[in-house]
């Protein structure tokens, strides 16, 4: 019984979603599989999605991405905070988890998040290009900060069974000198929208060993104080060179 990660299918791309459907069926009928968010903003494929690891795996847990709340297609949705009430509900259709689950000695913990400009104040050039901007609908009073809040929020601060390990995992980034020095200093302006250190505080108090995020497509391993912080991002078809494009078995890591 193996544990994999990966975040950031983005299945809207044609050869991402076949990469999905080819995963063997019988290879991983013990196994248990964290998705860190960023499968599609598709309601429609967000199902199929999910639905195809279920038929896979024999559990496997969820956190949406930012991707995955957009509602530039949902004619029908005003707002993300309903969207991500949908996405709960499609998860739970398809028999994905959005709960803690055990996974032999760990317990797995899914953390939810935003980001709420800890890392960073958003300049113009930001503000006008990334798409959350305009492909996510927050209620009038919320900002980002509020967003956070409201997630971070839902995220257990006792855990519900007692385990060897806890293993954590959200798809925003729990921390900014995840972000390796060879980032170009142009890409370092999307700083402000990768995560919240709100996410790490709540990590570190359950007494999370090994944290998997997502959302940067950067493929990472790194210790930190303690703490184990993996990226397995799938990521666009011409990230070949930043993402692995593959699940990673954790089971090593938790030795």
């Amino acid at each position: 019984m193996r544990l994999f990660a990966v975040s950031d299918i983005h299945a809207d791309y044609p050869d991402n979603a076949r990469w999905v459907d080819a995963l063997s069926s019988e290879d991983y009928r013990d196994d248990t599989l964290i998705l860190a968010g960023d499968l599609t903003e598709d309601r429609h494929l967000l199902a199929w999605c999910l639905q195809r690891f279920v038929a896979k795996f024999r559990q496997v847990l969820f956190v949406p991405g930012n991707h995955d709340l957009w509602v530039r297609r949902d004619p029908d949705i005003d707002c993300s905070l309903r969207k991500f009430d949908e996405v709960v509900a499609i998860a739970a259709d398809a028999g994905a988890w959005m709960q803690p689950r055990l996974h032999r000695d760990s317990l797995v913990v899914p953390l939810q998040g935003w980001y709420d400009y800890s890392f960073g104040s958003p300049c113009d050039d930001l503000r006008a290009m990334w798409m959350d901007y305009r492909a996510c609908r927050w209620p009038a009073d919320y900002g980002p900060e509020q967003v956070t809040r409201h997630f971070l929020e839902m995220n257990p601060d006792v855990l519900p069974y007692q385990a060897r390990r806890v293993v954590t995992f959200s798809h925003f980034l729990p921390r900014i000198d995840l972000i390796p020095f060879f980032v170009p200093r142009a890409m370092r302006r999307l700083d402000p929208v990768l995560g919240s250190s709100g996410i790490d505080r709540q990590l570190r108090a359950l007494g999370s060993q090994l944290h998997v995020y997502g959302h940067s497509h950067i493929n990472r391993r790194v210790a930190i104080d303690g703490v184990l912080y993996v990226n397995n991002a799938f990521g666009y078809p011409q990230e070949g060179m930043i993402a692995a494009r593959r699940l990673l078995a954790l089971d090593d890591l938790l030795r």
